[in-house]
């Protein structure tokens, strides 16, 4: 049995906290917020977040962090992508030397364009680092469905001790030596559904999802690679894989948000709405400045920024899509 500890008690953090107990794990869950703890401590079960998922007596909850990074085997950073740098930076004085910490949200950081698992080497310099991503709705995951991931190290050793830590026969672990190209899938795909959502919201059908679905799986593919990513990862779980979930699931909270802007919400509105962190649209600015930098063309990714930050009314943004220059499929 590994001590293990979730930093971050939303939904996904909590539904791993499932996987891990159940194999046999001594698991701690952290929550910056006491009112969260005391909840968790009083029904063992997130009733905002993860309702109707039960949580073992036996698992530890606690706002300590020191408490909850201390002696573990591993660490699981889970709290919203835009918390990654202020957690790691808190959690670093608490950190033993070759610690692994795995991250698990989605996103790039605005300000930096740094990954999440290059923000954690980061601010906490002597520990492993991990990623963990895929199709993965933590409402699903916290029920036992069946669901497969990708765990992802620049070190094979690392990338298998993360699979055997978390697979089972309900959740299934592949290994990947290319974490960049894991971790942009995982966040591009968050503004590629925001797109899907706000077709939704607009009542096109499914050639429009398939057609934004398609594109963007293009778009993410052409800044990957550029940026050094493997073009077979974004054909795979953490690429199309989980961009097809995320656009297609009501489970997604992107989707859901962009449901809400297609039918003619602010962002501010959308988000207020949907009442939990819309990572796509932290990560939506960061995605079209990378697509400048790199010089690799994102039209879905400029108008769902237009429509975010600029007020466009999408379906403006669908017909300027549509209506853009002639070219071939594989082109850009």
């Amino acid at each position: 049995m590994s001590k293990v500890a979730i930093i971050g008690a939303g939904s996904w953090g909590t539904a791993l906290s499932i996987v891990l107990h159940n194999n046999g794990h001594k698991v701690t869950i952290w929550s910056v917020i006491k009112d969260e703890i005391n909840m968790l401590k009083d029904r063992h079960e997130h009733i905002d977040k993860l309702p109707g998922v039960r949580l073992p007596d036996d698992m530890i909850f606690t706002t300590d962090l020191g408490e909850a990074c201390s002696d573990k085997d591993m660490l699981v950073l889970a709290v919203p992508s835009p918390y990654t740098r202020s957690t790691s930076r808190l959690m670093a004085e608490y950190i033993s030397d070759g610690q692994l910490v795995v991250s698990v949200a989605k996103g790039i950081e605005e300000n930096t364009l740094m990954t999440l698992s290059q923000i954690i080497k980061q601010e906490i310099p002597r520990c492993r680092v991990a990623v963990l991503c895929g199709p993965s709705h933590a409402e699903e995951v916290g029920r036992c469905i069946p669901t497969t991931c990708v765990a992802g190290a620049d070190d094979k050793d690392t990338a298998e001790y993360v699979q055997n830590m978390f697979m089972n026969e309900n959740f299934r672990i592949y290994t990947s030596s290319d974490v960049l190209g894991m971790e942009l899938g995982a966040a591009l795909k968050n503004v590629v559904a925001l797109a899907a959502g706000i077709a939704d919201g607009l009542g096109y059908g499914d050639n429009t999802k398939a057609a934004l679905i398609t594109r963007g799986i293009a778009e993410i593919s052409r800044l990957g690679v550029a940026m050094g990513g493997k073009l077979e990862t974004f054909g795979g779980l953490t690429g199309i894989g989980d961009l097809i979930v995320t656009c297609a699931s009501m489970h997604s909270r992107n989707r859901r948000a962009g449901i809400l802007l297609g039918q003619g919400k602010t962002m501010d509105e959308a988000m207020a709405e949907v009442k939990m962190v819309v990572e796509g649209v932290y990560s939506a600015k960061a995605a079209k400045a990378l697509g400048e930098k790199y010089r690799v063309d994102l039209p879905i990714i400029d108008q769902v920024n237009l429509i975010l930050f600029e007020n466009k009314p999408a379906a403006e943004a669908v017909r300027d899509l549509m209506m853009r220059d002639r070219r071939d499929e594989n082109g850009s």
